[in-house]
């Protein structure tokens, strides 16, 4: 079963590449407008279209991923999937459709005026990434400065902006890789001080995490809310347990995701070529959990 991967030249889509090759698959990485016509016939198609810089939107890739579909070919994280990832709107409709736990969200259209909400909130795109643009606001005054100055983005007067209620942040949360619904790695991020937001791209730090099953679980079920094949989920803790702040499209992962005894890309491009294993391990680590006998 070829593995062609679709998306820019990254470390992250070389390792699965290489990952793949190292599982005895055949795998070479494409850039969207070359993946169409250069395509053959048994690959399974694996999208990584990101987000643009700009924050404008999705970029150039998800027609070719729909035409690959309509022409046959497996495609993981489909262009709807990965679209509902990347439009922050959009996951947070399917989040709710499918109960689970999201900070609520409203859409300011780009026509739209300054809301009437209670601060705190989270003013961000949406399309977003790397949490630029994302400014919290504590106080009303605060609200209508950084509404403001966002409403002047080229962003904003495409798809307008989104605020979103404040999750108190305790200066880190949980990001989890899930690949197939098998959670395969996964990463405490750390805000940098004086920071509130945990972006690595912001300063922040990983360090080593290994979900709880409350974890994996909502996790998982975020991943099928949208659709992803191959996702990041971003966990916060609260009182009540976690919430799920944002799911990620095509999620950007090092070696510091390794769960123990395990390497992170070729535990995330198994499942996706041998899904029926993948299910099978799910299982079998599950029922390993609620073992009082086994020693972890």
């Amino acid at each position: 079963m070829p593995l062609l991967v679709v998306g820019r030249l990254t470390p992250a889509n070389v390792r699965l590449v290489s990952a793949a090759r190292g599982l005895g698959v055949a795998a070479r990485l494409l850039p969207p407008e070359a993946a169409e016509r250069r395509a053959r016939l048994g690959e399974t198609v694996l999208g990584r279209i990101d987000v643009l810089e700009g924050l404008d939107g999705v970029e150039p890739g998800l027609d070719s991923l729909r035409l690959l579909e309509a022409a046959g070919f497996c495609v993981l994280n489909r262009a709807d999937a990965i679209l509902a990832a990347h439009d922050k709107l959009e996951t947070a409709r399917r989040l709710r459709r499918h109960g689970i736990p999201h900070p609520r969200t409203l859409h300011v259209a780009p026509d739209g005026g300054l809301p009437e909400v209670e601060t705190p909130v989270v003013l961000k795109p949406r399309f977003g990434s790397w949490g630029a643009d994302v400014v919290r606001c504590d106080t009303r005054r605060e609200l209508r400065r950084a509404f403001s100055r966002l409403s002047r983005r080229h962003w904003f007067r495409l798809h307008g902006i989104l605020v979103q209620e404040l999750v108190p942040p305790p200066g880190s949360d949980l990001r989890v890789l899930v690949s197939e619904g098998k959670v395969v790695g996964a990463v405490s991020r750390v805000a940098a001080p004086g920071e509130w937001r945990t972006n690595i791209s912001l300063g922040g730090t990983r360090r080593p995490a290994i979900p709880s099953r409350a974890a994996r679980e909502l996790a998982g079920a975020a991943a099928a809310a949208v659709g992803g094949d191959l996702v990041g989920v971003d966990l916060l803790p609260t009182e009540t347990g976690y919430v799920v702040l944002e799911v990620n499209g095509c999620v950007d992962f090092t070696e510091e995701y390794s769960l123990p005894g395990g390497d992170v890309f070729d535990d995330a491009v198994e499942p996706l070529l041998f899904p029926f294993v993948a299910e099978l391990e799910q299982q079998q680590a599950l029922a390993a959990e609620d073992d009082p006998l086994l020693v972890h």
